[in-house]
């Protein structure tokens, strides 16, 4: 089995990355159209995170971002979908999957 290196960016410039364009750490606490693109509804300290053949939508908190599950589900991500669109970041697994794996890391 032979080791494979990866060109995708360390860790923390993708974490900086998603939180730039996922959270609501951005200057506006309002959805606007032509700034950040933040939903109203997503509290400071969280970001959204779409789940499942029906894209469900979930807001969880940054602090996810750290555990190494959900890291995992995130570079599951990055090479399923990439990061470099609108919609915000799809999880490619089943939501009872991801709802079992948030639960535990609450």
């Amino acid at each position: 089995m032979a080791i494979r290196k990866s060109n995708k960016l360390p860790q923390a410039p993708i974490l900086k990355q998603i939180l730039k364009r996922c959270s609501s750490l951005g200057k506006k606490d309002v959805y606007d159209d032509e700034e950040d693109h933040l939903p109203v509804d997503v509290p400071k300290g969280h970001f959204t995170v779409y789940v499942g053949e029906n894209r469900t939508r979930y807001i969880i908190p940054i602090s996810f971002l750290t555990h190494p599950d959900f890291q995992c589900l995130l570079r599951c991500a990055e090479e399923e979908f990439g990061f470099d669109h609108d919609m915000g970041i799809t999880i490619p697994c089943e939501e009872l999957v991801f709802q079992s794996l948030t639960s535990m890391i609450r």
